[in-house]
């Protein structure tokens, strides 16, 4: 994670969610309260995207054996190192701004729904004569969605993420209605039988979880109970996950390069099947289980009988990894995508009949097959890039098949399509980013390869630059000043993810001045960003209106007049940031454990569960005003080899790191170049007072003009080129 060095990089994933649960196999009781405590009740949130539309927050989960008795969330503030993250961001974001891992349609609906790599699922409506197909955002992750699966009929919505959880959505409305976090690391992969409404999720933690999604759309507060069942033996990651219809065969892709076999319906080990060569990557089954696909990234795609419990033919289709499946109602034709941007069609009863579909400009993550007809008369593709292509299959079977290739394959056929039927565009990521020196500006530079300028402070977009040379825009924003590193800068869902760590935050002083801030008495006071940063993210909230020595003296005037006042100003008094920017607490490099929009931290519910989960570290300044104290650093000051003076008797000094230069100049033209002015100077005891500003403005003067201050032999020739320069 590139911790306010300013350098540009691939950047660390964002913390996960929630307080991890026991990694516990068989049946267990799943507790499905509401943030796991049933006086909270279902709570709720604004979604970006859905303005004005209230989005049930989900029920956290806590898992046990059904030996022990389910236990509730516990405050975990208290006992974790808890880090505070916010996103810079629209308040509405339409496009994918980052590549597409899944895809599911909704042909009775017309609506695709897309999950992002920027934690986002959208859906749009699929409907070619729609000018603007964005329909609405589907926000509650803080990481990559990897997977979602479409339950019920178009109802339900199921997703898995890297934030470590699996989410449930109603799917028609794009809200949130439990939240289940029992795995540990990154949900890769889901899978559903249609037929039981039974759903699987498994990820980096090497289990998989089973979940009815009956009882899942029917929690509420006072029904919070769910039992799931875990298959465990896996021994890597599993990145691939597959069930049939019947809900009878489930099976597991993963590092281990092997499949692995269980009976969802007694949790029992079936097989394990060998013969790929590299991490397994996509899976499918037939309807009634006897049959599988395995895509992998060694290149090939294999058929396996789980009958014989071997592979029965192998596909070698492809130029590199292949990441994505999908497969015909008859299980009689695969449809394959992966690292080489290729969509083939691959007649499974005979290998030789493939059809190059078409060509993507970036390497296939998911597909999925337009099933309105049968055959399939397109097919929908999301790549790591931020577009979906919809790719017309019409023709298909009328195809030259690759045997038609000329046999030096220097003249291959052109694909069925060379331009998408309809184009779902995407949004730009950012893929770059410096910080400024001056500690509160950032450079970025996005995949359109436009250069943006932001301030972190105010969480905003300053100004877009367009595509102007990024190294040369570093150079020109330049400053000669020297401000700590005090947050972390993170890229991976393409938006700038800003992150405050209670041993970095309280680092930066600045003058108000030069932080471009006023001050209602006209002083000049020191400003810690971090701590103002804190006060802003939280200015809703209602815990921070209220200064805590007001408290007794407000609830007599509320007991005696029945009114109570607030004592303290909202906020920081110096500035506001953006009302839909999304905070997220999060334990440091690990689970999130509550995220909401800023403009929601007034709501009771919200209130409550802040109360929870804010850390000591940020109660002490946005709710107690305890500013952190200046840190005092050691410093020597000594006169240059070329003036000829002597050396100091006291050259070994000591300040705050708010130190700035003219400051130090001040004092070695008063404390020590005029030392001997000012003892024969006297002035009257009545005209002291009168000209104590204009002596003080006088020498700050005469300093800059009589004295040159050097650091590692660089001149600081005066304050414009160091308005803020600690020693």
């Amino acid at each position: 994670m590139a911790r306010g060095h300013g350098r540009a990089g691939t950047l660390t994933p964002p913390p996960s969610l929630a307080p991890p649960p026991s990694q516990l196999p068989g049946n267990a009781s799943v507790n499905a309260g509401a943030h796991a405590s049933p006086q909270h009740g279902l709570w709720a949130e604004r979604g970006a995207g859905l303005p004005e539309r209230l989005v049930l927050l989900g029920s956290d989960v806590t898992v046990s054996t059904c030996k022990m008795a389910a236990h509730h969330r516990q405050n975990t503030a208290g006992r974790r190192k808890v880090q505070v993250s916010y996103v810079i961001r629209d308040e509405v974001e339409k496009y994918n701004r980052n590549g597409v891992n899944a895809l599911q349609l909704d042909p009775a609906l017309n609506r695709l729904f897309t999950a992002g790599r920027d934690s986002i699922i959208r859906i749009w409506s699929v409907n070619q004569h729609k000018q603007d197909p964005y329909i609405a955002s589907m926000e509650h992750h803080t990481d990559w969605v990897n997977d979602i699966v479409l339950c019920c009929n178009g109802k339900t919505l199921i997703s898995a993420s890297s934030d470590t959880t699996v989410k449930v959505w109603n799917a028609h409305k794009g809200f949130c209605m439990s939240t289940l976090r029992t795995h540990k690391d990154y949900v890769k992969a889901l899978a559903y039988a249609k037929d039981k409404e039974l759903v699987a999720s498994a990820g980096l933690d090497r289990q998989i979880f089973l979940w009815d999604v009956n009882t899942l759309t029917a929690l509420t507060a006072s029904n919070n109970t769910v039992t799931t069942s875990s298959l465990s033996g896996n021994k890597d990651s599993i990145y691939s996950l597959a069930m049939n219809q019947m809900g009878t065969v489930i099976v597991s892709g993963s590092t281990e390069k092997v499949l692995r076999v269980w009976d969802p319906r007694t949790c029992a080990k079936l097989m394990k099947l060998k013969g790929h060569t590299d991490n397994v990557k996509a899976l499918l089954l037939n309807r009634d289980g006897t049959q599988c696909l395995s895509g992998s990234s060694d290149g090939t795609i294999r058929l396996w009988s789980l009958g014989q419990q071997r592979c029965i033919a192998t596909y070698r289709v492809h130029d590199e990894g292949v990441w994505a499946l999908q497969v015909n109602e008859a299980f009689t034709h695969v449809y394959s995508g992966g690292r080489d941007r290729k969509i083939y069609c691959t007649d499974l009863r005979n290998p030789d009949i493939r059809v190059l579909i078409c060509e993507e400009k970036a390497p296939v993550l998911k597909m999925e097959l337009d099933r309105s007809a049968d055959p399939p008369p397109a097919i929908w593709v999301a790549t790591t890039k931020s577009s979906v292509n919809k790719w017309t299959l019409k023709g298909i079977h009328n195809f030259r098949a690759s045997g038609d290739y000329d046999n030096d394959c220097t003249n291959p056929i052109p694909p069925l399509c060379t331009q998408p039927d309809q184009v779902i565009k995407g949004g730009a990521s950012i893929i770059q980013c410096h910080i400024l020196n001056d500690k509160r500006h950032i450079l970025t530079k996005d995949t359109n390869n436009n250069v943006a300028y932001w301030d972190v402070l105010k969480a905003c977009k300053v100004e877009d630059l367009g595509k102007v040379d990024f190294e040369e825009e570093i150079k020109k924003r330049f400053k000669m000043v020297y401000v700590p590193n005090w947050f972390s800068v993170d890229l991976k869902t393409g938006m700038l993810t800003i992150t405050l760590d209670e041993s970095d935050c309280f680092a930066a002083w600045v003058s108000a001045k030069d932080a471009g801030f006023s001050s209602p008495d006209g002083s000049d006071p020191k400003l810690n960003l971090g701590g103002l940063l804190l006060q802003a993210l939280l200015e809703y909230w209602p815990r921070t209106h209220i200064n805590p020595m007001d408290e007794e003296e407000n609830e007599i005037n509320h007991a005696v007049n029945g009114e109570q006042e607030n004592r303290v100003q909202k906020g920081n008094g110096y500035f506001q940031v953006p009302p839909h920017t999304p905070v997220i607490f999060g334990e440091a490099g690990g689970r999130t454990l509550f995220r909401l929009l800023c403009r929601d931290s007034g709501g009771e519910t919200e209130s409550m569960l802040l109360n929870e989960t804010v850390p000591q570290w940020v109660i002490d300044i946005t709710v107690d005003k305890n500013m952190p104290k200046f840190n005092k650093i050691p410093f020597y000051l000594q006169p240059h080899s070329s003036s000829g003076a002597k050396t100091l008797k006291k050259d070994r000094l000591s300040a705050s790191d708010m130190l700035q230069v003219r400051k130090v100049m001040e004092h070695v033209y008063e404390k020590i170049i005029n030392l001997d002015n000012e003892s024969q100077t006297t002035s009257s005891s009545n005209n002291e007072k009168a000209g104590e500003q204009e002596k003080e403005e006088d020498i700050a003067v005469l300093a800059e003009e009589k004295i040159e201050l050097l650091c590692q032999d660089q001149i600081y020739y005066s304050l414009s080129t160091t308005p803020s320069e600690a020693i």
